[in-house]
C-alpha cells in the first residue's frame, strides 16, 4: 500500500540532501589580495620510499609541501586512475590566489585536466597564470585525508604535504607526475600522494 508519508519523508531527506551538495560546492569569496604567498617546496629524493596499493607500486620522487587556494575540484570515480586518485584540485598560490585575478578568468576542469580562459587580456601574464597554478591528482595516504580531499571547496585555502609519485603496474601502465611547476599541457600535472591535509 503506497504511503504519503514515506513519500514526503523521501522528498525532505533528498531535499536536504541537495541543499547541502549545493552549498559545498558554493565557491568561497574572498576580498581582493593575495591569500597564499609562498610558493610550493620540493625537494629530490634519491632512495624515495616505494609503496603497494593493490595491483600499484608508488613510488616516491620527491617532497612536496604546498598551501594554495583551491581554484576548483573534480571527483572521479571510473578509470584505472581512480583506483589511486579519486580527487584532482586545481591550485593557485601567489598572483592565482587573488580574487581580483581570478575574477577574470575561467576556471574549469574535465578529464583529468584544468582549463582556465579569458576575455580580452590576461588579469596577468600567461607565463605567471601557468607558474602560479595547477592541477593535481591527489592520491589520499588514508581514509581522513580522502574525507578532507573531498570536503574541501573551491576558495578554500589548504596545506598539503607529502610526495610526488610514479605509479607502475605489472602490465606496463605508468603514471608519473610532473616535477616542474611551469609546465603545460599533458603530463603536466603533479601525481601527490597526501600524508598530511590541512584546511585554513
Amino acid at each position: 500500500m503506497f504511503s504519503w508519508r514515506w513519500f514526503f519523508v523521501v522528498v525532505i531527506v533528498l531535499g536536504g540532501w541537495y541543499q547541502c551538495q549545493q552549498r559545498a560546492q558554493k565557491p568561497i569569496r574572498h576580498a581582493n589580495g593575495v591569500l597564499v604567498q609562498r610558493d610550493p617546496v620540493q625537494s629530490m629524493l634519491d632512495q624515495g620510499e616505494v609503496w603497494q596499493k593493490d595491483n600499484y607500486t608508488i613510488k616516491a620522487l620527491a617532497d612536496f609541501d604546498i598551501e594554495a587556494r583551491v581554484l576548483a575540484k573534480e571527483m572521479y570515480s571510473s578509470g584505472r586512475e581512480a583506483d589511486l586518485s579519486p580527487v584532482d584540485l586545481a591550485l593557485g598560490w601567489g598572483s592565482m590566489s587573488d580574487s581580483e585575478v581570478l575574477s577574470d578568468l575561467s576556471i574549469s576542469q574535465g578529464n583529468r585536466f584544468y582549463f582556465y580562459r579569458w576575455e580580452n587580456q590576461p588579469p596577468r601574464p600567461p607565463e605567471e597564470i601557468a607558474s602560479h597554478s595547477a592541477n593535481m591528482h591527489m592520491i589520499p595516504a588514508n581514509a581522513q585525508i580522502e574525507k578532507i580531499l573531498k570536503e574541501v571547496g573551491p576558495g578554500q585555502v589548504i596545506r598539503l604535504r607529502g610526495k610526488l609519485v610514479e605509479v607502475s603496474a605489472p602490465d606496463g601502465w605508468r603514471w608519473q607526475s610532473s616535477l616542474t611547476r611551469d609546465d603545460t599541457g599533458a603530463g603536466a600535472c603533479e601525481l601527490f600522494r597526501v600524508e598530511s591535509a590541512e584546511i585554513r
